[in-house]
């Protein structure tokens, strides 16, 4: 069958903005914070969490829009919302002076962050040819990692501009130059142009034929399909798509999530993704600036290491996409698990013994390597398989809410947790969480790969 590759690939790559648009709000503030600290006068750990954290309060409310307005509005609908979001986040965030202000804007690109990682994949799932559908939403974690890579590449070169800024400058030096007052507006400023595009794209691009069909716009669902693969492949897609509505519950209740053995898969996916987001790596992507300092690099030193982190996460998703049909889920999930722990263990160990610099950068992008090809992608994968057909949209969202809180809970207390232990107990603490989680999931976790759902749905419940 003869696809319209190029109109299937545009539709796809506009869906994926939210995604790069994600992956560039997520990291931004590693490099940023660097300025914006000192502009704020902020040294307690506290505000230091805060200000690092508060955009994963707007992500809670992001995953609760997508909850109750997705199904009602459609995917579109939401993903020009999370456009707007951005857009405004990031003027904000830029024009602040205000750490107030700040985190005001800063919760609104969050709104953006959490509807765009909950609806992106969705609308590129559902758009998709099912023999192609798995290499299109894999492009959605392409980007979220290009949009990594870019926001460390923008706010270094921006760090780059203020050359009078002695590399190790300090706090008041800091606050009083370019960079200090300018360029970490920039860094988050940057943002806003994409944000834009994506906005004016996804107002062009057509709803998810899926939404149209459940919704009863059959036509215009057709007429879509047509322009996807032509009217055999469209009247087969529609007469499919139908087929799955028909076996679908549309009012599921959300007590449902909680009874019997549903409520053991539910158990099981709040433990994956509340363990992929307190392994340690949020943490090393939020303050990537403060581990290389505490391992002797300067300013602009590890303004470009955190640029190397950005390009091993790049390379290390096309593994992922190569292996991940081929080496199974729980086999991914548990060697992710298991090199994460040695790492963490050799890293405190060079901190406690204070022999810091090359081997800190070594093993931080060994770790940045195995969890960007392991726990990161798999964890959506498997989230998609465990839970039944039924209730599979109303886990998911409940999952990604928790998923968010974990992250915020991890990101707020870092500065804190790591002021109280020092840097070689708390990367043996992410250590011991990494053993704890292998083993539960060598005991709990089922291997997906080659089963179908029902195979999966009938081995769990």
């Amino acid at each position: 069958m003869k696809y319209n590759i190029k109109y299937l690939l545009l539709i796809i790559w506009v869906a994926a903005m939210g995604g790069f648009l994600f992956g560039y709000d997520w990291v931004v503030i590693g490099g940023a914070k660097v300025f914006y600290e000192p502009y704020f006068e902020i040294t307690s750990p506290y505000m230091k969490g805060w200000g690092t954290s508060s955009a994963l309060i707007g992500c809670i409310f992001g995953a609760l829009f997508c909850f109750l307005f997705s199904d009602r509005y459609g995917r579109r609908f939401v993903l020009i919302i999370s456009a707007l979001m951005f857009s405004f986040g990031a003027l904000g965030a830029a024009l602040a002076n205000s750490f107030m202000m700040y985190n005001i804007f800063r919760i609104i690109g969050g709104i953006g962050i959490g509807i765009a990682l909950n609806q992106s994949p969705i609308y590129i799932a559902e758009m998709s040819p099912a023999h192609l559908r798995g290499k299109l939403v894999s492009v959605n974690q392409l980007m979220i990692n290009i949009g990594i890579l870019l926001a460390q590449v923008v706010n270094w070169r921006i760090s780059l501009m203020d050359t009078a800024l002695p590399a190790n400058a300090t706090a008041e030096i800091i606050r009083q130059s370019w960079n200090g007052q300018i360029g970490w507006r920039l860094m988050f400023g940057a943002q806003i142009i994409p944000a834009i595009i994506f906005f004016v794209l996804m107002i062009l691009v057509p709803e998810s034929v899926r939404w149209l069909v459940k919704n009863g716009k059959d036509f215009r669902a057709m007429k879509i399909l047509e322009k996807i693969g032509g009217k055999e492949y469209a009247k087969s897609e529609l007469a499919s798509i139908k087929g799955t509505i028909k076996d679908e519950i549309s009012t599921i209740k959300f007590g449902e999530l909680f009874r019997g053995k549903l409520f053991k898969v539910i158990l099981l996916g709040i433990f994956i993704t509340v363990f992929q987001q307190w392994c340690g790596m949020n943490a090393i992507f939020y303050y990537a600036a403060d581990i290389f300092n505490a391992a002797g690099y300067n300013m602009k030193e590890m303004m470009l290491q955190i640029v190397v982190i950005g390009t091993t996460m790049v390379l290390s998703v096309i593994v992922t996409i190569l292996v991940v049909d081929k080496i199974g889920r729980k086999t991914l999930m548990l060697f992710g698990s298991s090199m994460l722990a040695v790492i963490y263990i050799i890293e405190g160990y060079f901190f406690h013994i204070n022999n810091i610099g090359l081997p800190i950068i070594i093993l931080t992008l060994a770790s940045v390597a195995i969890y960007s090809f392991t726990l990161a992608p798999v964890q959506w994968v498997i989230l998609s398989e465990i839970f039944p057909n039924r209730i599979r949209g109303t886990a998911m969202s409940f999952v990604t809410i928790i998923m968010w809180i974990g992250n915020f809970s991890l990101t707020f207390m870092f500065p804190v947790i790591n002021q109280t232990l020092g840097w070689a107990k708390n990367f043996w603490l992410y250590a011991l969480i990494c053993i704890i989680g292998f083993v539960i999931l060598a005991i709990f976790l089922p291997e997906t790969k080659g089963k179908s759902l029902e195979q999966i749905e009938k081995q769990l419940l």
